[in-house]
């Protein structure tokens, strides 16, 4: 009976600011200005990192790796979102909202797991520089990198296969602007108790523990730096992982909010949590990775030098 059900929900519908028309026209001007910097701001960083040889260090290795991520997971959703606000039926098929949660699940525990690997990259470059170059070799910083992407996959593979495994019986209206895993879950009609579970297990590996692994880094950097007897040692080391701390906190900020906070039944009077709850969802999605690049070029001198070295071969070859 169970296959019968969920064989018969072929798409879904997503809802999105369907409610609110006044919003939509707003909605997608911002996004597609801001989808449009964020593929920029990142291809630039990847770029950069890659032809600038200056650049071929464990640091910024993590960083393309970062850019690339942000550029992934939000090509997996702002489309979608996009062509939305374009079509009168916003539907995604049953095998279109499985690949597209397993992408922005893929994307979202990478990124927990590989901003913990760049703090710890922080913690060996200021708490023990002399062997920086023997721990942050390149035979250990290309498996960090790819077990992050791994992990990332893994989970989301996991995650994934329990939700679309679930019957959904007839009720196939998507509260949201993409396939959003709990959002999707609401419209089972089985018991979804190992989905939690899973999920909350999946909560503890890729945000707690990256978390706590990050807080302890950077309580060993901050005493470092404190110890450090000059002003100008101290601004210098801070200045090298200020960037990596803002990208950690409005990261973990924004998505502990999202699915830590306890979540509002469906009533009438739930319309305006939800609508919040998408809007934060949406911050999530579209601006973080939007401010990823803006916030460790603004303050990065090598990343400028890099950026204007390569732009000067650009126009250098063009000219020949």
């Amino acid at each position: 009976m169970g296959k019968t059900n969920q064989s018969s929900v072929t798409e879904f519908v997503l809802l999105g600011l369907s409610g609110y028309p006044e919003l939509e026209a707003i909605y997608f001007v911002l996004v597609l200005c801001m989808y449009l910097v964020i593929l920029l701001g990142n291809g630039v960083i990847i770029i950069v990192s890659v032809c600038d040889t200056h650049l071929h260090t464990p640091m910024y290795f993590f960083l393309s790796n970062l850019s690339f991520l942000d550029i992934c997971y939000t090509s997996s959703s702002i489309p979608l979102f996009l062509s939305s606000f374009l079509m009168s039926k916003k539907t995604i098929s049953f095998s279109g909202c499985g690949v597209q949660m397993f992408l922005s699940f893929t994307m979202g525990a990478t990124e927990c797991v590989l901003l913990s690997m760049m703090a710890f990259d922080r913690y060996v470059a200021i708490c023990n520089p002399l062997r920086y170059s023997i721990i942050m070799s390149r035979t250990s910083y290309v498996p960090m990198a790819a077990g992050s992407w791994i992990a990332g996959g893994v989970n989301s593979m996991l995650q994934t296969s329990l939700a679309m495994r679930l019957p959904f019986c007839g009720d196939n209206v998507i509260n949201h602007f993409t396939c959003e895993i709990l959002a999707v879950l609401k419209l089972a009609c089985a018991d979804i108790s190992i989905n939690v579970i899973s999920m909350a297990i999946a909560n503890i590996i890729f945000l707690v523990v990256p978390v706590l692994f990050i807080f302890v880094s950077y309580v060993f950097i901050l005493s470092t730096i404190l110890k450090i007897p000059s002003a100008e040692g101290k601004r210098k080391a801070f200045s090298t992982c200020s960037a990596h701390l803002t990208v950690v906190i409005i990261f973990y900020g924004t998505i502990l909010f999202m699915y830590a906070k306890p979540k509002a039944k469906d009533s009438s009077g739930a319309d305006k949590v939800q609508v919040t709850d998408k809007i934060i969802s949406l911050f999530y999605g579209v601006v973080t990775p939007m401010l990823n690049p803006l916030i460790y070029s603004l303050r990065n001198k090598d990343v400028k030098e890099a950026t204007k070295n390569v732009l000067c071969q650009k126009c250098s070859s063009e000219r020949m």
